[in-house]
This record gives structure tokens, sequence and C-alpha cells, in this order.
């Protein structure tokens, strides 16, 4: 049984003893998937830091199977003896992790701090929207891109070169609604090079049937990560995945949100103000040159003040 919920140690032992079935919440699953998408030991060393600091305090059902005797000092039965221990283990695992961790951390800022005073630039966005595809495209690198869950787990940063004007283009992990604060707090180092971005570029799968509410998502938590007044490009991706199917109208029924063609969305959002739309077919590279020259227009005008003497790129 999956639950879309993160569920308390209790109620976890409480729905497996009514139930008799293995029982998975929101968290688990999510963590889960984490550890298969894990290639780079960076990503390996977050993922199993979260995971056991989300097993640490729902070792107690882990041993119910063992007597649990009652009384005074002395008289504590196996079962909890195997908990403490186990807990020991694992508190010693989380704290070896963690100065792992902190490591690679500061190897990771070493190289983003050598990177100088180039703009950057970050593709951020729902997962699976075709971030990664969008960054090997732009980049003509070969970053891991597949159409599932969390492809991408770490940060990918290459530089690139638009109209002679260079600049760092980095793929960040996907959001996801409810993503579990044990993974916020394991993948910080992950999400610094989007706090630390100039600009980002807001991917969007306008195929997807709730992706208003996905924007909606990530920008909750951009705002969470103090990067929601950055500069933002909205690149609205998979255009030839977009399925419109017409229904039938009368001069009396309003048009809603379920029967927009692509031309009433692109009309919507290219109207709206201080905000800066494009509809991009990654896959097909459809009006990706129009896109590079969004996302230059953007870097040229930061470049400009960090290196005002370049006069030579424009």
């Amino acid at each position: 049984m999956i639950f879309d919920d993160e569920l308390t140690p209790t109620q976890l032992r409480n729905v497996e003893k009514v139930f008799k079935r293995r029982v998975l919440d929101r968290t688990n699953l999510i963590l889960d998937i984490f550890a298969k998408r894990a290639r780079t030991a960076h990503a390996k060393v977050q993922v199993e830091l979260a995971q056991y600091q989300y097993l640490l305090p729902r070792l107690t059902r882990m041993w119910t199977h063992l007597e649990r005797q009652r009384g005074g000092i002395g008289l504590r039965g196996p079962g909890e003896t195997e908990i403490e221990t186990d807990r020991r283990i694992i508190r010693d695992k989380i704290a070896r992790l963690k100065k792992q961790l902190e490591k690679i951390d500061k190897q990771v800022a070493i190289q983003r701090k050598n990177r100088g005073k180039m703009v950057r630039v970050a593709l951020v966005g729902y997962t699976n929207v075709g971030k990664s595809t969008i960054m090997n495209l732009l980049s003509k690198s070969d970053v891991f891109e597949e159409n599932k869950l969390f492809a991408t787990l770490d940060t990918t940063v290459r530089k690139v070169v638009v109209k002679n004007l260079p600049f760092l283009l980095g793929d960040t992990v996907g959001f996801i609604r409810k993503l579990p604060h044990h993974l916020v707090e394991s993948f910080k180092s992950t999400l610094d090079e989007v706090r630390e971005a100039d600009i980002l570029v807001h991917v969007v799968d306008i195929s997807h049937p709730n992706f208003e509410e996905q924007i909606e998502i990530v920008e909750e938590t951009l705002g969470e990560l103090g990067s929601a007044e950055k500069p933002t490009i909205l690149a609205f991706n998979k255009i030839d995945a977009f399925r419109y199917e017409p229904k039938e109208e009368d001069d009396l029924t309003p048009k809603t949100k379920d029967n927009y063609s692509l031309e009433d969305l692109m009309q919507t959002w290219l109207k709206k103000e201080n905000i800066k739309s494009i509809f991009v077919s990654a896959k097909n590279k459809t009006n990706i040159e129009a896109f590079k020259d969004l996302i230059y227009e953007d870097a040229k005008e930061i470049h400009v003040t960090r290196f005002p003497y370049n006069d030579f790129l424009y």
C-alpha cells in the first residue's frame, strides 16, 4: 500500500497491522526512486544520508517480532537491546556520511568559486519536464536524459557560448510536490547552484494536464530557496507532445482552460506582463534559436556590468 503523504512510525505500524501488507509512504517511495537514480558518489552519499535520517525514528516497528519484556533495571528484552544497538550504528553512519558530504560540498564550493564572474544560468523545473534534453541541446553535451522521474540527481554545469557571449549553464535536480525535508537537507549543495545562479530558466512541460500547478510548486520551492526574485525565463517545452481535442461549444458556454488550444495558451502567457516566456520543443529543436536569443539578452545585460570593457563581444 502506498500513501501520498508522510506517515509517522505509529501510523505505519498500525496500517500494516490492520491490512497485513507492506506499507510505503510518499517519502519512502521517493527515497527509493532517488536511490535507483543515483549515479555519482556525491548523489549516492546524499541519498544514503536521507535514507538513514528517515529510517532512524522508524526502527521500532522493524523489531516488533521480538519479545519486549517490561520491568526494572536489567530486565529489558532482546528486542529493545537490538533497537538501541541499531540506533547507535545508524547514528554513527549518519555522522560519517555528514562528514563525507561536508568534504564533497567543500570541493564543489571551490569548483563553483573557480568559475569566476561568468554569468550563471540554471535550468529549474518540475521533474521530467525535459531540462536535461535542453541542457544537451544548448551545450552540445551528453548529460543523461530519459523520460522518467528524477533522471538527473546531480547538478551538471557546462560552458555555453551564444553569439560570442560565454556563460555557464547548469542542469539541476527536478522539483516535486511535497519534496521530503530529508532530501532538501541532503541535496543542499545541489540546490546551491540555484541559489547562486544569475538567471533561471524555468522549464515547463506544456503537454502535462497540470502544468500550471507544477509552475506554482516550482515557484514556491524557489521562494523557499530565496531565489524567487531572480530574472526568470519561462520555457514551455514539449509543444510537440501537446494534444488538443476541441469540444463542442455554443455562444452560452464560456471558454475554459480545459479547451484551450496551444495557440490560446501561447497568446495567454505571451501577453502577461513582467514574464518572459517562450514555447519550444527540445525534441524537435523547434524555436530553439529564439530561445537562445532570449537567454542571450538577459546574460548580456549582466555580463556588461561585470566586464564593461569587453565591447568587442557585442
